[in-house]
C-alpha cells in the first residue's frame, strides 16, 4: 500500500504542475488539485481550459476504489481594450489531416500552402501527426492493462515529435517547443502510471491524454508559419469549442457558447492566421473531450461556421470524392461538385466522403467544403455546396445520378405474417426489440400490404436481433399471427445517390434494368420520398458486380465486358485480330471496353486477370499456355467480380462445347457463337435453351450460325417481331456449294471444280463435310425453329452430293482421288438444265405453311436471283404475308473467316449496346 500511496501522491503532484502548451501571449495560470472527489479544489488554465472530473477508478484489495478528480475553474486576465472578431468572407478555413502532417517535410508543405493562400485571414485546423492518435490510445490501453511497455511506447511518441522538431525548428523556437514537449511527456508519464495502478481509465481521462497529438502538431506548424513573417497564433480549441456529448460516439456543438468563447479568445489573441487543434473540445462543464470519428473534419466545419468563412478546404490524400470506390470500380471518376445532401447520403453508405455531421454546420451558412489532395495540388478536387440547378440556357448539365456507395457484411431480417396488417404498434414493437439489444438498423422496407417488415442490420448483430424478436413475438408466432422471423445472411447494400433523381423520370427503371442485365437479384428496396437515394440489398458476392453494372449504365465508366474466346482457330483467331484492331476505337469513341480474359483451344488455354494483350496473343498462348480445362476456364472468365458482364464466344463446331450453353446462361454468362450444334441439336434441348434465354436477362446471340456475316437471323426476327408471318424461306446457305455450282459450267467436270474449291480454302479439310449437305440442313433447321416450326434435324430430307460408294472412304485424299469416277451423273444433270435455260443450285427450303423443310439440288431459270450469284455468295429469299409477291432477299458473302468473324463481332457489339453502351 505504501507504493500505491506514493503513486497517488505522484499523480497529484503531476496534476498540480500541469501546464498545457499554450502561446507565449496566453494569460498566466496557476493549478492546484486534490486526489479525492469530495475535496476537489480549483486551478486556473488558459481561459476557459476544459479540465474537470478526470477520473481513474480501480478495484483494489477488498472492494476499495481510487478516484482522482480535478475540478477546473477559470481565472483569466482580460484586456481593457477588447478586440472584436471579424467574421465573413475574409476567412478561409483549411484542415490538414494526419497524413498531411505525417513528416517534417509534409509539415513544411502545409506551411507553404498556408503562406501561398492569398485570403485576408486564415484559420488552419490540424490533426495529430500520422499514427500519433493511435499511439496515444495504445498508451492508454497498455497502461490500463498493466503492460509495462507503455513506458517505451511513450518514449516512441517523444522521439517522433522531438526528431520532427529538430528537423523543422531552431533557436528559441526549438528550445521553447522541446521544453514544453518534455514537460508534457513527464506529466503524461505520471498520469499513465496512475492508470497503470488503477487498471482502469475514464473516458474524460482518455480524451485528455489523446488530445496531446493535436497540441504538438499545431504548435510546430505555428512556429513554421511565423518564420514567414505572418501574424500567427495557435489555438487550443478546448478553450473555444464547447460540445454536448449525446452518446459514446457523438457530440453536438454548442454554437452560442462556442461563439462567446471564441470572441473572448480572439480579443486576447488577435491575429490574421490561427493554427487550431482539431479533434479536441470541451463539455459545458469544462471537461476535455473529443469530437469522435472524423473529429478534425468536424472541427473545421464548426470553426468555418463560427467564423462565417468563405470556404472550408479539407486537405487529404485523394483527389476528391469518387463516383464509386475506386478500389472496386477502376473507372470511377472524380466528382467536381456534390450537393450537401448528396455528400450526406454517400457518406452514410460508406463512401469516402465527409461524415454526415461534418456537413451540418456549414450547410447552415451555405459555406462550401472543398476536398483536395495535398499531394496533387493541381487537381481542383470536389466542391460540396448547394447545387446549381440549371446552366445559362436552362439546360441540366449533369447526370441525375452522382455516385454509388456500398455497405457489406449485413443481414436482412424479415418479420412476416397476416396478423401484422392493420395492427397499430407492430412496427414499434419490432424496432423496440431491436433497440433493446442495441442493434443499428441500416435500412427498412415495408410493403403497403403491411404483411411484412424487412430491415437490414450488421451481420454481427443479427443473432441477437433474431433472438429478441423471437422472444418478443413468441405468442404471435405460436398463434400463427406471425408466420416467421427470417434471417437472410451474407447481404450487401448498394446505394444510388443523386439530388436530381427526384425530377428525372426513369432513373429507377434504368437502375434496375442494369442490375437485371448483370443477372443481379435484388432482395429488398428502399427509397425515400426525397428521391436522393435508392437503396437495394443484394447478395454479398454480387455486390461488386452490381456496383460496376450500375456505374457503367449511368455512363460514369465504360461498358466493360469480360470475354472468353473458345476455339482460336481460323475463325476465332480472325476474331481476336479484329478485336485487337478495334479495341482503341471502341474505348475512345463508343465507351466500350472488351477485355479478353481467356483464350482456350482443345489442348491449351491462356488466362489473364486484367485482359490479354491481343497484339501478342499467339505468342502468349505458346509461352504461358496451360492445359485446357473448360470448367476452370469458365470460372476464371466469369469469376472476375470487377467486371459485371461476362460473355463466352464459342468459335468451334464442337457439340460438347455447345452442350454447356444452358449452364452458362443459367449462371448469367452471355453466349455468342457461330456453332450450329446447339440450335440444330435435339429439339427438347433447343426449346429448353431458348426458354431459359427468354426468362432471364442473359443474352444468346448466334447470327453467324446462318449466312456468316449476313443479317439472316436478325432479319427473320425483325419480321416476326413486327407481326409478319413467314410462308417460305429458300436460299443458298453454303458458301462452298455456292462457289462450286457457280463455277460448274461448260465442260468442266464436277471433281475438278471441287478440287479447285478445296485448293482455294473454301471447303472443309474433307470436302464430304460440305457435299453431304448436313451443314445446309443444320441451317435450315435453325431457320425453321426460329420461324416457330418444331422440327428435328432428322425430319429434313437431305440430298447428299457424295456418291454412295465414296461415303465410307478412309480419307479425304482417297475421296478426291476417286471422285472423278462419278462425274458423269452430275454432268448429265447440268447438261439437261442448260438445255432448258436453267442452272443447278444446291438449296435449303423451309416451308412454314406445310411445316416441313428440304435440302436438295434444284434447277432455276437464268433470270432467277439464285442464278445471278458469283464466287461464294449466299442468298436467302423470305416469302411472307408482307413480301408475298416479291420476296425479301438478303445476299452477300456467306463464307470465309473474315466475314464470319465480322458477324460474331457484330453480335458482341450488339450485346454491349444491350448492356448500356451508347448506340
Amino acid at each position: 500500500m505504501a507504493a500505491f500511496s506514493a503513486t497517488i501522491s505522484e499523480s497529484s503532484r503531476f496534476l498540480s504542475s500541469t501546464s498545457l502548451p499554450h502561446d507565449a501571449a496566453a494569460p498566466k495560470r496557476k493549478i492546484s488539485a486534490s486526489p479525492f472527489p469530495s475535496q476537489c479544489r480549483s486551478f486556473s488554465l488558459p481561459k476557459p481550459f476544459p479540465l474537470s472530473r478526470l477520473g481513474v477508478v480501480s478495484q483494489w484489495g477488498r472492494g476499495k476504489s481510487l478516484n482522482i478528480c480535478v475540478q477546473a475553474s477559470v481565472a483569466v486576465e482580460t484586456s481593457m481594450d477588447k478586440v472584436h472578431l471579424p467574421k465573413g468572407n475574409m476567412w478561409a478555413v483549411h484542415k490538414f489531416g494526419g497524413t498531411c502532417v505525417g513528416t517534417s517535410q509534409r509539415i513544411k508543405n502545409v506551411a507553404d500552402i498556408i503562406v501561398s493562400d492569398d485570403s485576408e485571414r486564415k484559420l488552419v485546423v490540424v490533426s495529430a501527426m500520422s499514427k500519433v492518435t493511435d499511439m496515444m490510445y495504445d498508451l492508454i490501453n497498455k497502461a490500463q492493462s498493466r503492460d509495462d511497455s507503455y513506458i517505451s511506447a511513450l518514449d516512441a511518441v517523444l522521439e517522433k515529435h522531438q526528431s520532427t522538431a529538430l528537423d523543422l525548428l531552431d533557436g528559441d523556437d526549438l528550445a521553447t517547443f522541446l521544453s514544453q514537449l518534455h514537460h508534457d511527456i513527464s506529466n503524461l508519464k505520471a498520469m499513465l502510471r496512475a492508470i497503470y495502478i488503477a487498471g482502469h481509465v475514464t473516458e474524460s481521462f482518455s480524451d485528455f491524454v489523446v488530445g496531446h497529438g493535436e497540441l504538438w502538431s499545431a504548435q510546430m506548424l505555428s512556429y513554421i508559419v511565423r518564420k514567414n513573417e505572418l501574424d500567427c497564433k495557435w489555438m487550443d480549441t478546448r478553450e473555444v469549442l464547447i460540445v454536448n456529448p449525446t452518446s459514446s460516439n457523438q457530440v453536438d456543438p454548442d454554437f452560442l457558447e462556442s461563439e462567446r468563447r471564441l470572441e473572448k479568445w480572439f480579443s486576447q489573441n488577435p491575429s490574421k492566421v490561427i493554427i487550431a487543434t482539431g479533434f479536441i473540445a470541451s463539455t459545458p462543464q469544462n471537461i476535455p473531450t473529443t469530437l469522435k470519428r472524423d473529429g478534425s473534419d468536424f472541427s473545421a466545419a464548426i470553426m468555418g461556421a463560427l467564423f462565417r468563412a468563405r470556404r472550408v478546404t479539407i486537405w487529404t490524400d485523394v483527389d476528391g470524392v469518387y463516383s464509386a470506390d475506386p478500389r472496386k470500380v477502376s473507372e470511377a471518376v472524380i466528382l467536381r461538385t456534390l450537393s450537401y445532401q448528396e455528400a450526406w447520403e454517400m457518406s452514410y453508405f460508406g463512401a469516402n466522403v465527409l461524415h454526415p455531421r461534418t456537413i451540418i454546420p456549414v450547410m447552415r451558412y451555405d459555406i462550401p467544403i472543398v476536398i483536395r489532395n495535398i499531394f496533387n495540388i493541381s487537381s481542383p478536387g470536389t466542391t460540396i455546396c448547394h447545387p446549381a440547378t440549371e446552366d445559362e440556357d436552362g439546360q441540366r448539365l449533369e447526370s441525375p445520378v452522382k455516385g454509388f456507395a456500398t455497405i457489406d457484411n449485413l443481414a436482412l431480417v424479415n418479420v412476416e405474417g397476416t396478423g401484422m396488417a392493420g395492427v397499430p404498434g407492430t412496427a414499434s414493437a419490432i424496432f423496440g426489440a431491436v433497440k433493446d439489444v442495441g442493434a443499428n438498423v441500416i435500412m427498412i422496407s415495408q410493403a403497403s400490404s403491411e404483411h411484412s417488415v424487412c430491415f437490414a442490420v450488421p451481420e454481427k448483430e443479427v443473432k441477437a436481433v433474431a433472438e429478441a424478436l423471437q422472444s418478443r413475438f413468441r405468442q404471435a408466432l405460436d398463434a400463427g399471427r406471425l408466420s416467421q422471423v427470417a434471417v437472410i445472411p451474407n447481404c450487401s447494400i448498394l446505394a444510388t445517390v443523386g439530388q436530381k433523381m427526384a425530377s428525372t423520370p426513369g432513373v429507377s427503371a434504368t437502375l434496375f434494368n442494369a442490375l437485371a442485365k448483370a443477372n443481379i437479384n435484388v432482395r429488398a428496396i428502399a427509397q425515400g420520398c426525397s428521391e436522393y437515394n435508392i437503396t437495394v440489398v443484394v447478395k454479398r458476392e454480387d455486390c461488386i458486380r452490381a456496383l460496376r453494372a450500375v456505374h457503367s449504365r449511368f455512363y460514369l465508366s465504360r461498358t466493360t465486358i469480360a470475354m472468353g474466346i473458345i476455339g482460336p482457330g481460323l475463325i476465332g483467331g480472325t476474331l481476336l485480330d479484329q478485336l485487337r484492331d478495334q479495341a482503341a476505337v471502341l474505348k475512345e469513341e463508343f465507351n466500350i471496353d472488351l477485355r479478353v480474359m481467356g483464350i482456350t483451344g482443345s489442348r491449351t488455354m491462356l488466362l489473364s486477370e486484367v485482359g490479354i494483350d491481343l497484339s501478342r496473343w499467339r505468342e502468349l498462348l505458346k509461352q504461358k499456355g496451360q492445359v485446357a480445362d473448360l470448367e476452370k476456364f469458365t470460372q476464371h472468365v466469369h469469376g472476375n467480380h470487377f467486371i459485371p458482364n461476362t460473355v463466352l464466344v464459342d468459335c468451334t463446331a464442337d457439340s460438347n462445347v455447345a452442350s454447356c450453353y444452358h449452364d452458362w446462361l443459367r449462371k448469367g454468362i452471355h453466349v455468342i457463337t457461330p456453332n450450329k450444334k446447339a440450335n440444330s441439336g435435339p429439339l427438347d434441348k433447343y426449346l429448353k435453351l431458348r426458354a431459359l434465354q427468354r426468362q432471364s436477362y442473359t443474352h444468346y446471340f448466334y447470327e453467324a450460325t446462318v449466312g456468316a456475316g449476313l443479317p439472316i437471323i436478325s432479319t427473320l426476327r425483325g419480321l416476326l417481331e413486327t407481326g409478319d408471318r413467314i410462308l417460305r424461306i429458300e436460299g443458298i446457305f453454303s458458301g462452298t456449294l455456292s462457289y462450286i455450282f457457280n463455277n460448274f459450267t461448260g465442260t468442266r467436270p464436277f471433281s475438278e471444280v471441287v478440287a479447285e474449291a478445296k485448293q482455294a480454302g473454301y471447303t472443309e479439310p474433307d470436302p464430304r463435310d460440305d457435299l453431304s449437305g448436313t451443314d445446309v440442313a443444320r441451317k435450315v433447321i435453325i431457320l425453321a425453329r426460329e420461324s416457330g416450326l418444331k422440327l428435328e434435324l432428322s425430319d429434313i430430307p437431305v440430298q447428299s452430293l457424295v456418291p454412295e460408294p465414296l461415303r465410307a472412304t478412309a480419307s479425304a485424299e482417297d475421296f478426291m482421288e476417286q471422285l472423278p469416277q462419278f462425274d458423269k451423273d452430275l454432268a448429265r444433270e447440268r447438261q439437261e438444265a442448260e438445255e432448258s435455260g436453267e442452272v443447278l443450285r444446291y438449296v435449303g427450303v423451309v416451308d412454314a405453311v406445310n411445316q416441313e423443310g428440304v435440302v436438295e439440288l434444284r434447277r432455276y431459270s437464268k433470270d432467277h436471283p439464285f442464278a445471278q450469284l458469283s464466287g461464294s455468295d449466299n442468298i436467302i429469299a423470305f416469302t411472307t404475308t408482307r413480301y408475298k409477291e416479291q420476296p425479301l432477299i438478303v445476299r452477300g458473302p456467306g463464307a470465309g473467316a473474315q466475314v464470319t468473324a465480322g458477324g460474331i463481332f457484330s453480335d458482341i457489339l450488339r450485346l454491349a449496346s444491350y448492356l448500356g453502351a451508347p448506340s
